[in-house]
């Protein structure tokens, strides 16, 4: 969760809780520009998992005592950073202007923004869907949907002139790695189509 001094510190401290049921192993996270905040959510979390079934408790108190972070930041700027390094499968945003918010987090694998939107919504009704990246998969990857079952063709076709500046540099790149044989196509290109031109083609390999 992101939160600001705007938030309500009851509804961060339950929605916390909320994600740690989830199991030993669940991370529940807190960034938050307001120390205040901070300090409150830390005094709440503790009695809220006590008033759980056997259960929850058992999995939520694990969670909490062994994967629960609480990190204060100065800035918004540092707080958006400091959450798209950590890559959430699910985050909340209850704080100030929604949009920049939306604007600047990069890395989650579904935003919840504001107060009213809370990830249980997303887990049990909401949508678009619960089968979301985990374990900071998030920096690279996003949530099913159709397009993970899409097959994505590409293709290229280049003119003779454009043989001229990218053979010459597949050339050097290829030699620079150590691959002649992948050098040499670009040279047989280069000899057919520019006859007796000049091109920096990198060293050719030795070994």
């Amino acid at each position: 969760m992101i939160a600001d001094d705007s938030a309500d510190p009851a509804i961060v401290a339950a929605d916390l809780v909320g994600q740690a049921e989830h199991g030993h192993e669940s991370p529940a996270w807190l960034f938050t520009t307001s120390r205040p905040l901070a300090e409150e959510v830390m005094r709440r979390v503790p009695p809220l998992i006590e008033k759980l079934p056997p259960t929850a408790r058992d999995a939520a108190g694990a969670a909490w005592r062994d994967y629960g972070e609480v990190i204060v930041g100065t800035t918004r700027e540092e707080i958006a950073q400091v959450s798209d390094r950590y890559a959430s499968e699910h985050l909340e945003v209850h704080a100030r202007d929604l949009d920049w918010w939306l604007a600047n987090l990069t890395c989650y694998g579904s935003l919840f923004l504001g107060e009213e939107t809370t990830v249980a919504y997303g887990d049990k009704t909401s949508g678009p869907n619960h089968i979301l990246p985990t374990k900071g998969a998030a920096r690279y990857s996003g949530g099913l949907s159709v397009h993970k079952f899409i097959k994505t063709l590409t293709w290229q076709r280049m003119t003779r002139e454009a043989n001229r500046e990218v053979g010459q540099v597949a050339a050097r790149i290829s030699r620079l790695e150590g691959m002649e044989a992948h050098a040499r196509t670009a040279d047989d290109r280069l000899d057919k189509y520019f006859p007796g031109e000049t091109f920096d083609r990198g060293a050719a390999v030795e070994r």
